[in-house]
Formats: structure tokens, C-alpha cells, sequence
């Protein structure tokens, strides 16, 4: 019992963590109709900063992320006011492949700087655990977690009590007639992309702890998260919460009771499983595809 406790309480501290990964994702889609393709290498980027700063200044690389969130919200306002809002009515392929040539971009630019070498951040509690009964609690895991629901608990906050995000939602919801109110299309999408690309900020930086990485691994990370997008329904941020938590425990259970090489095998056939009985996802909205 205490084995399935703690690869339940594992898998729900990496849930967090991937939750934060694809809400970003999941928002610009929302409210632009765009798969940022870009958005794991935007997490490597971030990643590969952050162990620079920690390397170099020896600064928390979870506490860095005070730094690299705003880096990041402003580096995706000038990229969506630069390159993406030159594809914004374009069908959904154009934003595809350019998005895709944009992580292409980031790759070449990282392995020329960088390297083609793994990394990892490793703080001072790098190996140490909270021990709470009988269940142990990596102390990066849970710093990486509480860090990942403190953003998603300001982002909801932002997007369901404040004007801004009110904006956004109308913006999503019913653009014709946000418009009408005075919200405007092209800058509702620039701040929704800004947003999405700063939750990359929090979590590249705490990717750079949990998990090795390498200019090339942002493929396994977009195919993560658009898996995670797609169970939990395009565009909802709840079911980017409930895809996270599935991929976490999916992940630490099928590594507890059977092999860590069949994890994410198990992930994509739970996402099968799904789409057969609810093709939208599990908090997506069913579409009238009859509609002029």
C-alpha cells in the first residue's frame, strides 16, 4: 500500500509540473487557434538559461524562473508581434510550419552556443527528500510542483477575475463580438501568446532540475505536451490540469509495477482509449462541423 501511495503522490508532483508545461500551449491555441509548435523549445531555452545563471551565479534555478518568466513574456510579444501575427489568418498549417521552423531556429542557435550535450541544474537538494509517514517527497519534485500551482493559480486568477482576462476569454469565446465591446483581436492575441510563452519562464527553469536535457529534446517535450493537450480537449486549461495528471501517474505507476521504458506508451494508448469515447478530449467542446 505504501509503494502505490507513493507513486501516486510522484505522479501527481509531475502532473503539476506538466500542467504548468501545457497551459501555455493550451491558452494560445484557445484564444488564437495556433499550436505553437515552438513551445517545447521555448521550455529548452529557458531550461538551457537557467542552468547557465545557476552555473555561473550559483541562484536557485526554481527562484530563477522571477527572471526568466518576464524574459519570456517579452521575447513571445515581439515574436508574435514579428512572426506570428504575419500568419494570424492564415490557415492553421502556415502557423504549423513556421512555428516548427521557429523551434528549428532555437535548436541551431542552442547547439552552436551550447552544445549537443545533455545538462541538468543539480541545487544543493538535488537528492534530498521530506519523509512524511512513510512516503518520501523529493525536495525538487515539490519545489518544482508548489511552483508550478503558484503560476496556474495566478493565471486563473488572471484570466476568470481580472479585465484582461476577461478580455481574453471574450476574445475566445466570441471574437465578432468581443470586438464589438472594444476588445481588439490582434492585441488580445498578442498578450494571450506573451502569457503563454512567459509560463515557459517557470517551466524551463524547473525542467532544468527535474530532468536532463539537450538542445534536441524539445521534440519529446511538444509531443508530451500536445498529447496532454489533446486528452484534456484543446483549448480548456482544466483539461490540460486533468491530461497532466494522467501523463504523471501514468508515467510513476507503469515505472513502479512495470518498466519506465513502457511510461509513455501507456500515455498515448490511455489518449487513444479516450478519443474513441470523446473525440473532443475531456473538457473540449463538441463542435457542429455543419455550421457555414
Amino acid at each position: 500500500m505504501t509503494q502505490l501511495t507513493q507513486a501516486i503522490v510522484l505522479g501527481l508532483l509531475i502532473g503539476g509540473v506538466y500542467a504548468l508545461m501545457a497551459s501555455g500551449l493550451t491558452l494560445i491555441f484557445g484564444v488564437m487557434n495556433i499550436i505553437n509548435i515552438a513551445h517545447g523549445a521555448f521550455l529548452v531555452l529557458i531550461a538551457m538559461v537557467t542552468w547557465w545563471m545557476w552555473r555561473e551565479t550559483g541562484i536557485d534555478p526554481i527562484v530563477a524562473s522571477v527572471v526568466t518568466t518576464p524574459l519570456m513574456f517579452a521575447f513571445g510579444w515581439v515574436v508574435y508581434t514579428l512572426v506570428i501575427s504575419r500568419v494570424r489568418n492564415a490557415p492553421p498549417s502556415m502557423s504549423v510550419l513556421l512555428t516548427f521552423g521557429f523551434a528549428m531556429v532555437i535548436e541551431g542557435v542552442l547547439n552552436v552556443t551550447a552544445g549537443n550535450k545533455f545538462k541538468s541544474a543539480a541545487p544543493s537538494y538535488f537528492e534530498e527528500s521530506f519523509r512524511v509517514g512513510g512516503i518520501s517527497l523529493p525536495k525538487a519534485q515539490l519545489f518544482g510542483f508548489l511552483a508550478a500551482m503558484a503560476v496556474l493559480a495566478v493565471l486563473y486568477f488572471v484570466l476568470t477575475r481580472t479585465w484582461t482576462g476577461r478580455a481574453i476569454r471574450a476574445a475566445t469565446q466570441n471574437p465578432s463580438g468581443a470586438a464589438l465591446v472594444g476588445v481588439g483581436a490582434s492585441g488580445t492575441a498578442a498578450l494571450a501568446f506573451a502569457i503563454g510563452a512567459a509560463t515557459t519562464g517557470v517551466g524551463g527553469s524547473i525542467l532544468s532540475v527535474l530532468y536532463p536535457f539537450f538542445p534536441a529534446s524539445h521534440y519529446d517535450w511538444i509531443s508530451r505536451l500536445l498529447g496532454i493537450v489533446v486528452l484534456g480537449g484543446m483549448g480548456s486549461l482544466p483539461g490540460a490540469l486533468a491530461g497532466a495528471t494522467i501523463l504523471g501517474l501514468a508515467e510513476t505507476l507503469t515505472a513502479t509495477y512495470g518498466s519506465l521504458a513502457w511510461s509513455t506508451l501507456v500515455f498515448y494508448l490511455v489518449i487513444m482509449a479516450v478519443l474513441l469515447f470523446r473525440p473532443h478530449g475531456l473538457f473540449g467542446a463538441r463542435l457542429r462541423e455543419d455550421a457555414p
